[in-house]
C-alpha cells in the first residue's frame, strides 16, 4: 500500500524519523487499534492515533461528555458538553476532522464480557485507558486467551503509569484467526514478538488492589499527567505496529510530575504460577462475580441490564412529569435531585448522586423499571 502524494504530505516530518520511514507508515495505514476507554487518556491516545496515521480505530466507552471533563479531555469541547454527547459518538466526530482517512468504529458500550469478544474483533493492538482494574483484568484475561498485544495506561494527580504486556502467541481464537487478519491490507502482526513473552498484568499484581485507591475524583488530575501517559503508551504502540518489538519498553513505568519521582519495576519474565497466563484460568473473562463499577471522576453506580432494548422516546414521554429529562439520540438524561440517571439504548444506566447500588439499583427500578 505505497503512500499517496497527500499522505507524503501529511506524514512528511513522521517518515522523516528513522523510526518510522516510508514502510513503517505503509504499516500504520493497515494497522487496526482498539481504544478501551475514550476519557482523559483515550481522548489524547486516539487523537496521538489519528494524527499518527492509523488506519483503522476502534473506540469503545460507556460515559458522557461534561464541563468537568473539557479541562484533560483534549477531544471534547462545550458543544458535546451541553449536548451530553457519548464520548465515543463525540470522539469519532472530532477524530474525523483529524483525520478523515482514518476509519472510526465507535462503540457506545461497557466493556463487559458478554460483549469483549465482539467489540475487539479484527484488532490487532488493544490500549487500554480505562479508569478501573475490572476492565483491565478483563482485557488482560482476554489478550492472553487469545495471544494478544495490549499497553496498559494510567493517569491519577500527577502521576502516570504504563506497561506493555506482549502474551504468548499462537494460543488462541484471535492467533487462530489473526492470519487472515494479519495479511489484511497489508498489515503483518504475525510475525514473533522480537523477544520471549513479557508477563501479563496478573504477574505483577495477582489482585485488584485493596482498600481505597486514588481516582480523578478523591486526588484530582493534571492534564499534563494524562498526555505523559497517552504519549508513552502511543509511542510503545508505534514500535509495535511498525515490526519494532524489540524496542518496547519491558517494565512498569511510573512517573510522578509533580515530585519527580520515577520508578521502573522489572517486567520481562512472566510468573510461572501466574493463575492468567501461567495456568490459563480466565475469571474476568468468564464473569466470576463481577461487581458494579463506581465511575471515576463522579459519585455515581453503573447499572448494567444488557439485552433489555429501551425505547427513550416512550421513556421520555413517562418521565417528564417526574423531573427534568434531556435527551439525545444516544441517551436520556432525568434528574430528580439529588439523583440523576443517564440511561442508554442498550438499558444500561448511570445513577449519579450515590455510590450506594442497592439505592442506585431501587431508583433505577423506580424509574426505568425493573
Amino acid at each position: 500500500m505505497p503512500l499517496l502524494l497527500d499522505d507524503r504530505e501529511r506524514y512528511s516530518r513522521q517518515v522523516l524519523f528513522p523510526g518510522i520511514g516510508e514502510r513503517g507508515q505503509e504499516r500504520l495505514a493497515a494497522a487496526h487499534v482498539a481504544v478501551v476507554g475514550v476519557g482523559a487518556t483515550g481522548a489524547a491516545t486516539a487523537g496521538l492515533l489519528a494524527r499518527a496515521g492509523v488506519g483503522q480505530l476502534t473506540i469503545i466507552d460507556r460515559d458522557f461528555v461534561e464541563p468537568s471533563n473539557l479541562q484533560r479531555q483534549v477531544l471534547f469541547d462545550e458543544d458535546d458538553a451541553r449536548a451530553c454527547l457519548p464520548k465515543a459518538e463525540a470522539a469519532r466526530r472530532h477524530l474525523a476532522r483529524i483525520n478523515s482517512a482514518v476509519r472510526v468504529t465507535a462503540q457506545i458500550a461497557d466493556l463487559v464480557p458478554a460483549n469483549i469478544a465482539e467489540l475487539l474483533a479484527g484488532a490487532d493492538l488493544i490500549l487500554d485507558c480505562t479508569d478501573n482494574f475490572e476492565t483491565r483484568y478483563l482485557i488482560n484475561d482476554l489478550c492472553v486467551r487469545d495471544g494478544r498485544p495490549w499497553i496498559y495506561a494510567a493517569a491519577v494527580g500527577a502521576y502516570a503509569a504504563t506497561m506493555n504486556i506482549l502474551p504468548k502467541q499462537g494460543s488462541g481464537p484471535r492467533a487462530q484467526g489473526s492470519q487472515g487478519d494479519g495479511v489484511r491490507a497489508g498489515f503483518e502482526l504475525s510475525e514473533p514478538w522480537a523477544l520471549s513473552p513479557g508477563p501479563c498484568l496478573s504477574c505483577l499484581f495477582p489482585a485488584p488492589p485493596n482498600g481505597p485507591v486514588e481516582t480523578c475524583d478523591t486526588a484530582g488530575i493534571l492534564s499534563t499527567a494524562v498526555n505523559l501517559a497517552a504519549s508513552i503508551q502511543v509511542t510503545e504502540a508505534l514500535k509495535l505496529l511498525t515490526g519494532q518489538a524489540d524496542r518496547m519498553r519491558r517494565t512498569l513505568l511510573s512517573w510522578d510530575l509533580w515530585t519527580g519521582d520515577r520508578a521502573e519495576i522489572a517486567a520481562s519474565t512472566p510468573r510461572q504460577d501466574c493463575e492468567v497466563c501461567g495456568q490459563r484460568i480466565f475469571r474476568h473473562l468468564a464473569g466470576e462475580a463481577r461487581p458494579h463499577i463506581t465511575l471515576c471522576g463522579r459519585n455515581s453506580v453503573q447499572i448494567h441490564e444488557h439485552h433489555r432494548p429501551l425505547d427513550l422516546a416512550a421513556l421520555q414521554l413517562r418521565l417528564q412529569p417526574l423531573g427534568e429529562v434531556r435527551a439525545n439520540a444516544h441517551l436520556l438524561r432525568f434528574s430528580r435531585p439529588p439523583y440523576t440517571l443517564t440511561v442508554f439504548p442498550d438499558g444500561r444506566a448511570l445513577v449519579q448522586g450515590t455510590t450506594d447500588t442497592a439505592l442506585a439499583r431501587s431508583l433505577y427500578a423506580r424509574f426505568i423499571g425493573s
